[in-house]
């Protein structure tokens, strides 16, 4: 392979349709797309501070480099890259991937982000923006971090183990989505979406869980969690308390305590959900909002 090292490339499409190179300890400074239509590249140590640098191009494998502010929109329309050990610190990154693997990656600024791409791994990833992987499906990830609201809308077929998202709005209108060993906060969990499992997991959520068609939890905590499962047909093992549910679709609900059960005939058919409670603090009919 062609060896690049320790040069200082600007100016648009400096190494524009590189092939078969390994490029190390290199500045790519101003200059729009410098490694567009590429393929088969090795990059290490590298520095990237302007806009699209990795467009169009074809089995990547980047380790230790940074890709500044400036480097947005940055790794669009790429099959087969594999990228670890690396700040990228641009927002907009990951558009249209397909096989991507991130490991011991820092996305700081993850704003839409991992947008309407396919077959991911992720381990070690820490990312903090809003929409991170909207419509991407086929996601293992692991030991992951977010902070971010509205993540994974429109996801399919995604596992996420050990990780910890701050995230209102996870998951809506996703299908097959599997969560282990796991804390989520944010309201509004779920909503609009259907074969959602929670395993061994720790959530905090207003309005949680709610509208999904298909949900199961294993050995989970809700902590302070109300209005839960509403319109959800479900099969919840919940340990501990959950403090209200609200009138779920169907299926079964068990926890040691509910703190309101709200079940309103008018709206769903309360014989569908089977409650299996160690003690119900408070039978209601109507949610507090209707009965003023």
């Amino acid at each position: 392979m062609k060896e690049i090292n320790q040069q200082f490339f600007s100016g648009e499409r400096a190494l524009y349709g590189t092939h078969d190179a390994c490029i190390s300890y290199c500045t790519f400074a101003d200059g729009e797309s410098p490694l567009k239509e590429s393929s088969n590249l090795e990059i290490d140590n590298c520095l990237f501070r302007w806009k699209y640098p990795l467009w169009y191009t074809k089995n990547v494998k980047m380790t230790n480099c940074s890709l500044f502010d400036m480097a947005r929109a940055g790794i669009w329309y790429v099959d087969n890259i594999s990228v670890s050990d690396t700040v990228i610190e641009a927002p907009k990154n990951f558009r249209r991937v397909r096989g991507l693997v991130l490991k011991n990656v820092n996305l700081p600024n993850a704003a839409e982000t991992l947008w309407n791409c396919t077959d991911i791994e992720m381990e070690q990833v820490t990312a903090r923006g809003d929409y991170f992987a909207m419509n991407s499906k086929n996601i293992v990830a692991r030991n992951f971090t977010l902070v971010g609201n509205y993540s994974f809308d429109g996801g399919e077929n995604i596992e996420i183990y050990n990780s910890r998202l701050l995230s209102k709005d996870a998951f809506w209108n996703a299908d097959h989505i599997t969560v282990y060993d796991s804390f989520i906060s944010g309201e509004y969990l779920g909503w609009n979406s259907k074969n959602i499992t929670l395993i061994n997991c720790t959530i905090e959520s207003l309005q949680g869980m709610c509208y999904i068609d298909n949900l199961v939890m294993k050995n989970c905590r809700l902590i302070n969690t109300n209005l839960a499962f509403e319109y959800s047909q479900a099969d919840v093992e919940i340990v501990g308390q959950v403090d209200s549910v609200f009138n779920p679709k169907g299926g079964i609900i068990r926890a040691d305590r509910i703190g309101e059960l709200i079940m309103d005939g008018r709206k769903v058919k309360i014989d569908q959900t089977k409650i299996e409670a160690g003690e119900i603090g408070k039978h209601s009919d109507h949610a507090e909002w209707e009965r003023n």
